[in-house]
This record gives C-alpha cells, sequence and structure tokens, in this order.
C-alpha cells in the first residue's frame, strides 16, 4: 500500500509527490560536495527556481503556494528531497525554518520584504536560537537586546547555527536586559550586513553543512526588524519549532526509505554461496525490521502534520512523538543497511555510508529525542490532570 493513499492525505499531495519526485530524479544526487557553501548556494537557487520553497512559506501574495503553510506538504517535500540528497533537504528546512516566524508573525512590511526572496532563493535564510549554554534551555539565553534612541543593540554569541556564514539574514532571538527564563525573549530580524556581526567559527560536522558560531558587537538595527511584540520571543520560537518538527522527522523518514530501498537492491544482487544475499533468513529479517521501522515512524509523522493542517496549532505531544521515533528508528534502519552491505558500506562515497553519517545529527538538532521525551511526558501528564483527575 502507498503511503499517499492513506486518509492523511489528499489528491494534491499525491501529485505534489509525483512531481517532487520526478524533479529530483532529474535534478539532484545523494553526494557530499567539497565546497559545501558553493554547493547550498546553487542547490537554493536550484530550489527556488523550481518553485519548491514557496511551500515552506505563507502567503500568495509573497510566492507562496498558499496562505497558510501546509505541513503536510512540507512533510513530504522533506521526505522526498532526504531519499535524493541530504544537502537538498537541508536547504530546504532551513529556508521554512530560517523565515517561519515571518510567515507566521511578522508585518506586511517584512513579509513583503524578506518573503518573495526566500520563496525565489534569492535570499538565504538563518534560525539563530542556540547559543554556546543556551541549547535545549532556551531560558538560559544570554544575548541581549536593549533598546537605545528607536534602535535595538544586539551583544552576545549564538551557536550551530545552519547557514552561518552564508545567510542573507538571521531570525536571531535575544532578551532584553535584566530578565531571567523565557521571559524578556523577543524575536529580531538581523541582516547579515550589519555591522558588528562576526563569523567566529566555522563549525564542520559528520555530515557536512554550513554550520557557524556567530558573535554580535554592538549590532545596531531598527526597531522595525522587531518580529511580533516585546517578550514575545520564546513563543515565536517554539511556534515555529511546532510547525518544522514534524518536518524533521519527515527528513529521517526519507533517509530511513532510501537506505532501506539501498539495502533492497543490494540484497537482492549479491551472490554468495550459491544464492543472493536477500535469499538468507537472516537478511529477510533484517529487512522485515527495517520496513516496519519505516511504515511505522511514516504513521507517526504524517498524524501529526494531518493534526496540524486541521487546526491542532499546537501538536507538541504529537510532533514530538514523530520527531524521535522517526529519527531513532531511521538509525536503527540505516545501520542495518550499512551492515548488510559489509564493507562497501564504510566505504566514503557509498550512499549508506552518506546516510550514516546524516542520520546522527537529526537525533539531536531541534530538541534531541531525550528533550523529545521530557514534552511527551509533560503533555501526557497535563492531558490527564485534565481530562481524568476531578
Amino acid at each position: 500500500m502507498n503511503d499517499l493513499d492513506l486518509p492523511f492525505f489528499e489528491a494534491r499531495h499525491k501529485q505534489l509527490q509525483l512531481e517532487l519526485n520526478a524533479w529530483c530524479s532529474a535534478n539532484l544526487e545523494f553526494t557530499h560536495e567539497p565546497d559545501v557553501d558553493a554547493a547550498c548556494r546553487k542547490l537554493v537557487t536550484q530550489i527556488g527556481k523550481a518553485g519548491w520553497f514557496g511551500h515552506a512559506i505563507a502567503g500568495l501574495q509573497y510566492g507562496a503556494k498558499a496562505e497558510t503553510i501546509d505541513s503536510r506538504s512540507i512533510c513530504l517535500i522533506r521526505e522526498t528531497l532526504a531519499q535524493h540528497s541530504g544537502l537538498s533537504d537541508f536547504c530546504f528546512a532551513m529556508q521554512g525554518l530560517g523565515s517561519g516566524a515571518i510567515s507566521l508573525f511578522g508585518n506586511k512590511s517584512q513579509k513583503e520584504k524578506y518573503l518573495p526572496k526566500v520563496s525565489s532563493g534569492e535570499f538565504i535564510a538563518a534560525f539563530a536560537l542556540s547559543e554556546p549554554n543556551a541549547g535545549s534551555d532556551v531560558g538560559a539565553m544570554q544575548c541581549q537586546a536593549r533598546l537605545e534612541n528607536g534602535h535595538y543593540i544586539l551583544d552576545g554569541e549564538k551557536t550551530w547555527i545552519s547557514n552561518g556564514g552564508i545567510a542573507d539574514f538571521y531570525l536571531l532571538f535575544a532578551r532584553s536586559p535584566q530578565t531571567q527564563g523565557s521571559k524578556g525573549i523577543s524575536a529580531f530580524i538581523l541582516d547579515a550586513a550589519t555591522p558588528g556581526l562576526e563569523i567566529a567559527e566555522r563549525i564542520e560536522v559528520i555530515a557536512p553543512h554550513p554550520l557557524a558560531r556567530l558573535r554580535l558587537n554592538a549590532c545596531k538595527i531598527p526597531a522595525d526588524c522587531l518580529i511580533g511584540e516585546v517578550g514575545q520571543g520564546f513563543k515565536i520560537a517554539m511556534s515555529t519549532l511546532d510547525v518544522f518538527r514534524p518536518s524533521v522527522a519527515a527528513a529521517a523518514l526519507g533517509f530511513a526509505r532510501r537506505a532501506l530501498l539501498e539495502a533492497l537492491r543490494h540484497c537482492t544482487t549479491r551472490t554468495m554461496f550459491g544464492q543472493t544475499l536477500a535469499d538468507f533468513q537472516l537478511t529477510q529479517a533484517s529487512l522485515a525490521n527495517m520496513a516496519t521501522r519505516v511504515d511505522s515512524s511514516a504513521l507517526l509523522v504524517y498524524r501529526a502534520a494531518w493534526l496540524r493542517d486541521m487546526g491542532n496549532t499546537r501538536i507538541s505531544k504529537e510532533a514530538a512523538m514523530a520527531k524521535m521515533i522517526a529519527t531513532e528508528e531511521a538509525q536503527h534502519v540505516i545501520d542495518a543497511a550499512v551492515q548488510l552491505f559489509g564493507a562497501l558500506g564504510v566505504t566514503k562515497g557509498q550512499v549508506v555510508e552518506s546516510l550514516y553519517r546524516e542520520i546522527r545529527a537529526l537525533r539531536i538538532y531541534e530538541g534531541a529525542s531525550e528533550v523529545q521525551q521530557l514534552i511527551i511526558a509533560r503533555e501526557l501528564l497535563k492531558e490527564f490532570k485534565q481530562e481524568v483527575l476531578p
């Protein structure tokens, strides 16, 4: 049974997946490029010209495909891109995440200035939330924004910032002086050319993509760079992550699907002891487990996306379940694929070797699996107290 035959989807989703898969097959290849910055810029331009970024923003007048962001479309796009190229999935994800707060909370002038260029691929977006001592604990944020004479002055550091060093603008979060915890955090648009913004360090990770530590030294930005209201930043960040967190799970699902496909191809053509690798019962058991992990992940991913599209604006528990299970299960599936390939599986240039490096980070970013467990338990206890206890 095709997953797109499930009641989570509409005819338009089937058509989207069909068209995107054809485009990916003609334009993408699962490789790790030596110059990752140049590769990202090229992919952003390529994907933008093809119109796929239009699904990552909201508002028809700004180049979007719909007035609101459709979670199922985003998930289908990321799942499909991830099957063909890990870096293309990264590019799509960051265009959406880096501009998501503008789509959800930005004013008309902010949307007019940034969203059309994000959609076309002219602007590269970035999401700057994490700090050296504030990753999962957003309330520990130290980066400050003080208002002086109609301008905000930004000081501090951000790290693990995807697209750091190549972004045209950063969706950046900072707190008002003398505030603590999640209160007092606000969201800002910071153009990359702003004086005082420095790329302090480029960070290399096992699956290459642009990543950097930013240093802000008295960055002066107009007051109209504020998104939403002062002190609304934590809500803006969490709402943005809620929209895109199921799509992280979808990317993991795409990686797992590609690993299963590669394993099936290999096992049905690799001969040993007078038969194919697929003829061995141990191989069949491994393939069965891989397929079951893929299907169980798909159900959680698209349940979460469907719930949000049906009007459930907060899907924290469902999104956390999807993100945790899909990323963890994808790790198992890809590891199993590498094992089935034997020595070939750890050879640089093999798709399963690339997938092995791609999947590891997904279990950490946008909330590690342990954080997802806390979110699930928190929401579960909240529901129990509201619905069961007197």
